[in-house]
């Protein structure tokens, strides 16, 4: 029996867990990333414990069935009974539990919203500081002209009445400055010259980090944790994908010899692509290939596998886990967790995704288990503008903002894939907001 959550239960749950210690992402789910996006793609289940291992290995081989042949290096010599053939539709069912996807949020009433009472506390202490930092700026002569937020860097421009109030000030808010600089910006300001500065915004930074045969199963006993991927190198025409599932008992996978990065994540971004995600993630994941040197194994998902937010399918069911090899589970009862989800299956999710050849990946992949159980998954957001009448000031700001926004939607949209800044204006149809004559001449020049 299957059961609809209807969205008004949905956002109550969201509510009630992002109160608890879960960190719920939420958000109406609307789509995902297949693995049947990329051409020549393989899919490994690695289940390990200790030193048991067991493999599941699927690919998409097209042709006739009589040349298909799989060569693996294995540890040791394999008897009879420690190979099975497994079940393709388990193997999709989690490929589709943790590909990436694709959510909607749709903004509130902002005459309606009520801040929390910590917000008000941090609103009051900001306010409280300000003064401050305002007369000590007075002091030293320098004014916070503007300040932006541009992809990953924090923006300051500055302008001064003196060359060492300003060397001052940026001493003391973490700018490492050469000695000897007073004459330089000396001789700046005697040109009444305004001054650019910048720092790495490390949470954004983060953010842009910059998702058949029937499968063969082998179980094995080994203290290497590693996947033989060389030989697969060998006759291949070009780069091949690879979709690594490890389910463990503690915590997130890594590979110890190659980086493991986390693919850019909670993105927001125009609303037409949600008719052409599959298009977006392919692009997306091919720049972030470009941008680590071919050399890079990306994270697409980790999570408990009791549960899932938001679910781009349900979690598999214990007889589905013990088919992929889980050997470890406890108890099969299930109990519940703060009544409102199952307990921990002890069953720990990885999906890794590799783009490899013999050139950049010359060496076989080697892993090893962490200890970090923290949630991630490669979600991008699809936000919609409320759409209200109400005037109240809140409303105005917000339907001010909005352009911007969009504008900022933009620029994500064409740093993550590489897409032409222009076209991806032209498909938002930005000139028809309000605001849209009055782009300044850069922005109409600037569109690569």
């Amino acid at each position: 029996m299957k059961y609809v959550i209807g969205p008004a239960v949905t956002f109550l749950l969201c509510l009630l867990l992002w109160s608890s210690d879960a960190s719920a992402f939420c958000g109406f789910y609307v789509g995902k990333a297949d693995t049947k996006l990329f051409n020549k793609a393989s899919e490994v289940v690695i289940a390990r414990h200790d030193n048991k291992t067991v493999i599941t290995m699927a690919n998409d081989f097209q042709g006739d069935v009589k040349e298909f042949a799989m060569v693996v290096p294995v540890p040791t010599v394999l008897e009879k009974d420690q190979i099975h053939v497994g079940d393709a539709a388990v193997l999709k069912h989690l490929a589709d539990y943790s590909a990436p996807r694709l959510v909607e949020y749709f903004d509130p009433n902002p005459c309606q919203i009520l801040h929390p009472e910590s917000q008000a506390m941090d609103m009051m202490a900001k306010a409280a500081e300000a003064p401050a930092r305002k007369e000590r700026e007075k002091a030293l002569g320098v004014i916070v002209e503007a300040q932006y937020t541009v992809g990953e860097y924090d923006i300051l421009i500055l302008s001064a009445k003196e060359s060492h109030g300003l060397e001052t000030w940026l001493s003391e808010n973490g700018y490492k400055i050469p000695l000897g600089a007073s004459m330089v910006l000396r001789s700046y300001l005697k040109q009444n010259m305004k001054f650019f500065v910048a720092k790495v915004n490390l949470i954004e930074q983060s953010k842009l980090g910059f998702t058949h045969l029937r499968p063969l199963q082998i179980a094995l006993e080994s203290p290497k944790f590693m996947l033989p991927i060389r030989l697969g190198t060998v006759n291949a025409n070009g780069a091949q994908e690879l979709f690594i599932y490890m389910l463990t008992k503690h915590g997130r996978v890594e590979t110890t010899n190659y980086r493991t990065i986390r693919l850019p994540e909670a993105q927001e971004l125009p609303l037409y692509v949600k008719d052409k995600f599959g298009d977006f993630y392919r692009d997306l994941f091919t720049q972030q290939v470009k941008r680590e040197g071919q050399r890079g194994v990306f994270l697409e998902y980790a999570w408990d596998m009791n549960w899932c937010d938001p679910c781009a399918a349900n979690p598999l069911s214990t007889e589905e886990l013990r088919s992929l090899g889980v050997f470890w589970r406890d108890s099969p009862s299930i109990q519940q967790r703060r009544g409102l989800m199952p307990q921990a299956q002890n069953v720990f999710l990885t999906r890794l995704h590799v783009r490899y050849d013999a050139a950049h990946f010359p060496e076989d992949l080697m892993f090893q288990e962490t200890s970090d159980r923290n949630n991630f998954q490669a979600r991008y957001i699809l936000r919609h503008a409320w759409a209200g009448t109400d005037d109240c000031p809140a409303a105005i700001t917000y339907r001010q903002q909005l352009r911007e926004r969009y504008e900022r939607e933009a620029h994500t949209l064409a740093n993550l894939t590489g897409w032409n800044i222009g076209e991806i204006r032209n498909a938002m149809n930005l000139a028809s907001l309000p605001g849209g004559d009055n782009m300044k001449w850069y922005q109409r020049l600037l569109t690569n």
